[in-house]
């Protein structure tokens, strides 16, 4: 029985590329995903990626992995569901981010993770890929007095001292990925 689409989003059928490593689960999903109304396409007639290689969706694709990827504008745990899948191919192809909820429980970290701002999480970001206050402030298009004052509220926030500990809690934490 197909699922009825997403109104929400207004995205009732998807041209879908399937790029896995396993051709089995390749076809199971591409059963699934087409019993749900989309089309499984090659790479150049698609929408959307679906793959569980990171390595095959570049930046500027739209792609949904599953497993883990830094520049996938869509990541699920290997383990996600049919309609978990079906939720972030919807939501990476309308032109949303689609990230696992951090598990807080899991964290060696008693307290859940403090609230930043999208500016510091931009921040956390750059600091994460080892850029200088000079560098953020470039890439980001602020001064680097600026860089410095997010920088100094993320510390503040984190409970840490310098940018190592800062990306470190935020990897644990999940407010960041590699």
């Amino acid at each position: 029985m197909a699922a009825d689409p997403a109104p929400e989003t207004g995205v009732d059928r998807l041209r879908i590329a399937l790029l896995m490593a396993d051709d089995a689960r390749r076809r199971a999903l591409g059963e699934e995903l087409t019993s749900l109304g989309h089309s499984i396409v090659p790479l150049v007639s698609s929408d959307v990626i679906l793959t569980d290689d990171p390595a095959m969706v570049d930046v500027d694709a739209l792609g949904v992995v599953l497993g883990d990827s830094a520049t996938a504008a869509g990541v699920l745990p290997p383990d996600a569901d049919i309609a978990q899948i079906d939720a972030a191919l919807r939501a990476v192809a309308v032109g949303l981010f689609v990230r696992p909820a951090p598990n807080y429980f899991e964290s060696d970290e008693s307290d859940p993770a403090p609230l930043l701002t999208p500016r510091e999480i931009e921040i956390l970001l750059a600091l994460r890929d080892g850029l200088s206050n000079k560098a953020i402030a470039r890439r980001l298009g602020i001064s680097q007095h600026t860089v410095k004052f997010h920088a100094e509220s993320i510390f503040r926030k984190l409970g840490v001292t310098n940018r190592v500990e800062a990306v470190a809690k935020g990897l644990r934490r999940g407010l960041v990925h590699l």
